[in-house]
């Protein structure tokens, strides 16, 4: 396993374009989505609510433009850009479900918001070759991601070049000590301050971490992004890398990358009711989305 610091990596060249793109991410609209889908929603406990959540974002998305679809029994919610091209896709993802009786502002609103406002600004901006998809069940094993990625493999026609799953984006500490470990992982810095984004890869995806990188430093040259890479496998045997819907592409074999600001190792409201809007950072939000807008927009530009 291997620890990557943005500091350390030279930045990407700079596009203009890029910049113009990432330059209209809203806070605003972040804390306005994140107050919105914050009640408790699991599947099975609070069945009227996720389905008031899956209204929610569809409303939202077709309002921008989209032609929504409900993917599998769990109701994942489905959406691809205009015009896209014959080949591989970038995928976004974020699960929209809460565990039971939590508001779950940053498990997972926080994801979800980030998701939104992507698809806002591809549609404004006309990026093609996106997917995004709004996965339900992951407290419960990740079973939508699971049905998804098995119903990619009966697609052919569909391929997902690269999958970015956000999960738990919205809260940053600058106090020493708010950053814990989790057991038996290298220690993903020599600090102990959870003001980072964290990337998990592994020997499909290590590559697209280090464009993330560099593409930090380039537009983000302010905000510590941490990748730990995994190779060989290895990550098959550390649970705390597989806890989150990325998992499912990583045993198809589909790079995929999972964003986190590192759960219960920071936030002290994981999984409690306290898990509630105000306990968020929106600044450090707006800065995950403008990442992956810019990785995004690359991908589209070079295809």
């Amino acid at each position: 396993m291997k620890i990557s610091h943005s500091k350390n990596r030279v930045p990407a060249d700079h596009d203009s374009i890029i910049q113009r793109i990432i330059d209209e991410v809203s806070p605003e609209n972040l804390r306005a989505f994140v107050d919105e889908l914050s009640f408790p929603r699991h599947f099975f406990a609070e069945h009227r609510a996720n389905r008031r959540a899956r209204d929610l974002i569809l409303k939202l998305v077709a309002g921008y433009g989209y032609e929504p679809s409900l993917q599998g029994d769990y109701d994942n919610i489905v959406i691809t850009s205009t015009g896209a091209v014959d080949g591989p896709l970038v995928l976004l993802g974020a699960h929209y479900d809460s565990v039971p009786g939590t508001p779950g502002a940053d498990d997972n609103a926080s994801a979800v918001a980030v998701c939104v406002e992507c698809a806002r600004l591809i549609r404004r901006h006309d990026i093609n070759s996106v997917m995004i998809v709004f996965f339900n069940r992951e407290e419960d094993g990740l079973i939508g991601s699971r049905e998804f990625v098995a119903h990619l493999a009966q697609r052919s026609a569909c391929r997902v070049g690269e999958a970015h799953i956000f999960e738990m984006v919205g809260y940053r500490s600058r106090a020493r000590g708010s950053q814990r470990m989790p057991h038996r992982l290298p220690a993903i810095l020599a600090r102990n301050v959870g003001d980072f984004l964290a990337l998990l890869a592994n020997r499909e995806s290590n590559g697209i971490a280090d464009s993330l990188m560099s593409l930090a430093a380039c537009y983000l040259p302010q905000v510590p992004v941490l990748t730990l890479k995994s190779y060989f496998g290895i990550e098959r045997f550390l649970g705390h890398l597989n806890r989150s819907d990325h998992a499912p592409f990583w045993e198809a074999h589909i790079p995929a990358i999972m964003w986190t600001d590192t759960s219960e190792f920071r936030n002290p409201h994981y999984h409690r009711t306290t898990d509630t809007p105000d306990t968020l950072d929106y600044a450090f939000m707006s800065d995950v989305t403008k990442l992956a807008l810019a990785r995004t927009a690359l991908v589209a530009r070079r295809a």
